[in-house]
């Protein structure tokens, strides 16, 4: 058994083959898999992965207005986004965060969109997975403002940062995800980091269609993928990968309050 804590299953990359992928990935051992509606407003994101979620057993849904998209959301989307976060298959909020490698939406509006959602999941009760690069010192800061007292508990998606980011976002109850890049030949900084990381604390993760890991890098990437993510990670570890693939699912299931194994 292996969960995949975050993919992209509504991209058009996945339009000419989506219900062979998603076959591909139940083959995988794949039991539990969250697919993310990235809220532009100027797509149907979220519509496709809720609509995905409703159609398999296995697939929950997570909304979020990434970083990029934060220039765009006006007051009317809000609504939306609310309503959407009722829905019975939604489990998360997010992706959210700060980007301020690629700045497509100016930093102010991403620090206020980040913000207004982290208050909208403690409303509702969700926990958010978070999206950070090169943005380490305000999004801390803002977490330790708004999400500090909170118990919900979250996700660091696909993780890149140092140990003390890692650390500090642990003591906040956070997971710690890590994707396809820790397979990369380049990523010995980020092995380091993911040996300071209990175990109990540890997600996989695939950012499908984005960050296919070895021995698929250059390819798109796919939910069945996360076996090879786990594989190089439970190298790294020095642990087997059946007990890395079953500890990362549960700790998934302890996060989102599944009980008893039941989905």
């Amino acid at each position: 058994m292996i969960a995949d804590s975050h993919a992209h299953l509504d991209m058009p990359q996945f339009d000419a083959d989506r219900p062979e992928v998603i076959q591909r990935a139940r083959e995988a051992g794949v039991e539990l898999l969250l697919t993310i509606g990235s809220a532009n407003p100027q797509e149907s994101s979220v519509e496709k992965a809720l609509a995905l979620a409703l159609e398999h057993d296995f697939i929950y849904a997570a909304i979020g207005v990434h970083p990029h998209d934060a220039r765009l959301v006006e007051e009317a989307y809000w609504k939306k986004m609310e309503s959407w976060a009722e829905h019975p298959k939604v489990v998360l909020w997010g992706e959210i965060g700060l980007d301020y490698y690629y700045d497509n939406s100016p930093r102010d509006a991403q620090r206020e969109v980040f913000r207004r959602q982290l208050r909208l999941a403690q409303e509702r009760g969700l926990p958010v997975s978070i999206h950070c690069r090169d943005a380490w010192a305000d999004l801390l800061d803002i977490l330790r403002q708004e999400w500090r007292k909170s118990e919900l508990g979250g996700i660091l998606h696909s993780f890149t940062g140092a140990p003390e980011h890692a650390s500090e976002c642990a003591a906040q109850g956070f997971l710690i995800s890590f994707s396809g890049i820790v397979t990369f030949k380049s990523a010995d900084r980020l092995r380091d980091a993911a040996r300071g990381v209990p175990l109990d604390l540890i997600l996989v993760e695939t950012d499908a269609p984005f960050l296919a890991p070895m021995p698929h890098r250059g390819k798109r990437n796919e939910p069945a993928f996360v076996v090879d993510v786990a594989r190089g990670l439970a190298s790294t570890l020095g642990v087997p990968f059946e007990e890395l693939a079953r500890q990362t699912t549960s700790n998934l299931r302890r996060l989102l309050r599944f009980e008893n194994g039941d989905l």
